[in-house]
């Protein structure tokens, strides 16, 4: 559930709960703190996850395409040396 947009949302949300306290400091520190140890690690983290999802699928979606076409290929290759070996068997008669 991390890895999805509806948690990357859910999480800039929550995230951005905290930022009128941090910036009603007024103090630098703190202001990068909440950026760095709120904002980035709760958003990031899934945003980076959503992606990865992303190019799981596109490479799955890739590898199978090219089996597919590979076994095509094998196919192919096994019906031309069916024909050779039934041409030559057909010639030594």
């Amino acid at each position: 559930m991390v890895g999805t947009m509806w948690a990357a949302i859910a999480f800039t949300v929550l995230a951005i709960i905290s930022l009128p306290a941090a910036l009603a400091t007024g103090d630098l520190v703190i202001i990068v703190a909440w950026v760095a140890q709120t904002f980035l690690q709760l958003v990031l983290l899934p945003i980076i996850m959503v992606g990865q999802n992303v190019q799981s699928r596109k490479t799955e979606r890739r590898d199978n395409e090219t089996h597919s076409a590979v076994m095509a290929a094998h196919r192919e290759t096994q019906q031309i040396l069916a024909e050779i070996h039934a041409a030559r068997s057909s010639r030594t008669k």
